[in-house]
């Protein structure tokens, strides 16, 4: 089926499927999301657009961002195997705030542009993702401007008093990035007292892309370790002590290392991530009132690793980088209902802490010589939020809700430069109720995102051939945000049109000094040069069609223009119109089969930045479509494996800003036991 063709296509069998499905019965679809409220709440509670992934669906992929590849509001873009960053409404990186339970993952490194870290999640820990499309500013405060991305952890809950067991082992491999992986985990107790222990290893090779060539290098490894312990000694109070570890040893960047559009030769004869590495720790209690106020108090400590290896192309001196987060985190917040009303508040804290050193290695003699850090070494960012945010049933069939937060924010660098980016921002909300099961809902956000320490100091090579210098004379970000959508929900089916803009102003951007560095690479520097406008529309669906019979799909639209220094032009890396439709099909008691289709148009509407951009294609990147389809097989006994195939025809293909092709035709078999 040729390109032009599909992504109508997708957007011909959504109206059918709704269509269909209306005249059917099935079981209640019924999806719950933690991020939009703070607290456990129904999809048709709130009024903020929120995308979720299941637990089985995290363990499917290789890794955690992985699962975000076809979620509605999401294009999935992947700089190198190992690492991809979500897009989100066209921003992206720190522009989107990244959560584990509630605490930060998005630390003062993270860049703006697409960043590696959300991968450092084990698979293994996660019970779902949920993804925030707009702006919970009062909930969230700095970075939470285009979304937030958030997994959601599985912890071992059983209802006897007796000691009882539950677990699984998954393996898998396929064929196009040569993934060998395993994965296990068990757990252990009674509804008073239990634990969860899992384990992960995956290895790849080089990655086989449409039409048969192998890009080298682009293999990488992962190993991964959780431990959670979970009390609950009264039916109103529980607690978790939660632990996650999980490395990458050696990751090539594959667009340093392979040429890129425009370049007939690489950027680098070496680029790897040697260690990107991640250590979590996070304590819980909460005290859930029958009548009255719950409350909830966590703690956590965060250590990221992003350790380089690099050296210029042809170059004899190799280059060894340190880079350490130190982010600590305390949060308290309060909730209750009365009548119609019900409130959340509290206050929120964390301080991250920078340590970051490099040295010159000359591959001669293997001398050192010590170079100026990627970030101002000893750099640290304090945080200090309070914040509250109250719903209202206020008439027939209408509710509403506002938040407000205030933030204090406090940036030393180690030259003594102080910059305090601290501000209000708040939102607002509404759902009406027009019938059982018509929902019409608004949202307006005021947020904004204070400049950190990769904004601020970052000193180095960046992709697109260029070498970034610091800048401390930054400022913080802003954008209005606002959204109004349809919604249908019925025991059998949901379906969601959602229209949204917004506004970003004062944004951080890389903006060229005319000077170039010995190698050749482009000085740039970071500046509050950009403002920019987007909007978009986002449709899915969810339908069980029959008993056995479940479709789903999702289409997304963005339009983006900004201006750069009084030039304007279309806005950096946004993506194409795209979309992807699934059917499910139980076929028999013990067999499921399920076929895809997804594709997305072409993107020729390139900022001045995208055409440098060596992973861009200067004409555009060309639309594309791939098909697929799986098989599962399900024993009662708790055996289970899958065999599927990705991209059936071999299409070569781009998603657009990767740093590398996707895979072509991949054949993965899975082979689980669960107890």
């Amino acid at each position: 089926m040729p390109v032009t063709y599909c992504v109508p296509v997708i957007g011909c069998v959504l109206l059918l499927a709704a269509s269909v499905a209306a005249a059917q019965t099935a079981e209640p679809i019924d999806e719950v999301t933690v991020t939009a409220t703070r607290r456990a709440a129904s999809l048709d509670d709130v009024s903020i657009a929120v995308s979720t992934i299941g637990r089985a669906t995290a363990l499917e992929n290789k890794l955690a961002t992985d699962a975000l590849e076809d979620s509605l509001g999401v294009m999935l873009q992947q700089t190198t195997p190992g690492q991809g960053a979500a897009i989100v409404r066209g921003l992206k990186g720190s522009a989107i705030l990244h959560l584990v339970d509630g605490m930060r993952l998005s630390n003062a490194m993270f860049r703006t542009a697409p960043t590696p870290w959300f991968a450092l999640v084990p698979t293994t820990s996660v019970d779902r993702i949920e993804v925030i499309r707009g702006t919970p500013a009062s909930l969230y405060g700095s970075e939470a401007v285009g979304g937030v991305v958030q997994s959601v952890s599985h912890l071992p809950d059983f209802s006897g008093d007796e000691t009882a067991y539950a677990g699984n082992v998954i393996v898998a491999m396929d064929s196009a990035d040569l993934r060998q992986s395993v994965r296990a985990s068990l757990d252990a107790g009674t509804r008073r007292l239990a634990t969860s222990l899992s384990a992960e290893y995956l290895d790849t090779g080089n990655r086989r892309v449409g039409s048969g060539e192998r890009i080298a290098p682009s293999g990488y490894s992962a190993k991964a370790a959780r431990a959670v312990v979970r009390g609950r000694p009264t039916d109103t109070q529980s607690w978790f002590v939660d632990l996650h570890y999980l490395e990458q040893p050696e990751t090539p960047r594959v667009d340093e290392l392979v040429p890129g559009f425009g370049q007939t030769e690489p950027s680098s004869s070496e680029f790897f991530f040697a260690p990107n590495k991640r250590v979590f720790a996070h304590v819980q209690h909460e005290f859930l009132a029958p009548s009255g106020i719950d409350w909830k108090f966590d703690a956590a400590w965060q250590r990221i690793d992003d350790d380089r290896r690099t050296r210029n192309f042809g170059d004899d001196e190799r280059r060894l980088e340190k880079n350490s987060s130190d982010l600590y985190e305390v949060t308290l917040d309060a909730a209750g209902s009365r009548a119609n009303l019900n409130w959340i508040a509290g206050v929120d804290f964390y301080h991250d802490e920078v340590r970051s050193s490099r040295v010159s290695q000359s591959l001669d003699d293997g001398t050192t010589i010590t170079l100026a850090p990627r970030f101002p070494d000893g750099s640290m960012i304090t945080h200090a939020g309070l914040f509250a945010r109250f719903e209202w049933v206020v008439g027939a069939g209408h509710r509403v809700s506002a938040g407000l937060r205030h933030t204090d924010i406090r940036i030393e660098l180690p030259d003594g430069t102080r910059i305090t980016p601290g501000r209000l921002s708040g939102d607002l909300g509404w759902i009406f109720d027009a019938t059982d099961h018509w929902q019409v809902v608004a949202n307006l956000g005021s947020g904004f995102r204070a400049p950190n320490i990769a904004d601020l100091g970052t000193l180095g090579n960046r992709p697109g051939n260029r070498f970034n210098i610091p800048n401390s004379a930054l400022d913080a970000e802003t954008v209005t945000h606002i959204d109004f959508g349809l919604r249908f929900h019925d025991a059998n089916w949901r379906v969601e049109l959602i229209a949204w803009a917004l506004r970003y102003q004062d944004r951080i951007v890389s903006v060229g000094t005319g000077d170039t560095t010995a190698e050749g690479r482009d000085i740039v520097q970071s500046v509050n040069a950009a403002s920019s406008r987007l909007h978009g529309l986002e449709a899915g669906l969810v339908a069980e069609l029959t008993d056995r019979v479940q479709v789903s799909a999702a289409l997304n639209f963005t339009h983006g223009t900004q201006r750069v220094a009084e030039i304007e032009e279309p806005a950096d890396r946004v993506p194409p119109l795209h979309g992807r439709v699934t059917a499910r099909f139980d076929v028999a008691d013990a067999w499921q089969v399920e076929t895809w289709l997804a594709a997305a148009a072409g993107q020729d509407r390139l900022s001045a930045r995208d055409i440098r951009d060596v992973r861009i294609d200067p004409a555009g990147t060309p639309g594309w479509a791939k098909f697929g389809a799986s098989a599962r097989w399900n024993s009662p006994e708790g055996w289970a494996a899958t065999f599927s195939v990705d991209n059936l025809l071999d299409t070569r293909y781009r998603v657009h800003g990767s740093g590398i092709d996707a895979a072509g035709r991949n054949v993965t078999l899975t082979l689980q036991r669960s107890w």
